[in-house]
């Protein structure tokens, strides 16, 4: 393998690794604001919440399905971080005979 081909594609994991981060981080949020939501819903009087229903401040989270998506980005950045050491690895292997400069 070439060190450039290994180089570019421990680039390409990193920015998968980014994007996969930010989408845990949007569940993780949606979770948060489903809690808040909870706990106005409680307090607040039912016109009150279905007025903000109506307007869409105050929405349905699905949070069985952001936690199951929370789950899955974490297994997916598990075994992404399983390939990025391997690629790690294999590039560390092929600049180790390269001259210093």
């Amino acid at each position: 393998m070439r060190t450039v081909d290994l180089a570019l594609y421990a680039d390409a994991l990193a920015g998968e690794a980014t994007a996969l981060q930010a989408r845990a981080e949007r569940a993780r949020s949606r979770l948060r604001q489903a809690a808040i939501e909870r706990r106005a819903r409680a307090d607040l009087p039912r016109a009150t919440c279905d007025r903000l229903e109506a307007l869409g401040v105050l929405a349905q989270i699905d949070e069985l399905a952001a936690r199951a998506e929370l789950d899955d980005v974490a297994e997916t950045l598990a075994a992404l971080g399983e390939l990025q050491v391997w690629v790690e690895s294999k590039l560390a292997a092929a600049t180790d005979g390269l001259p210093r400069r």
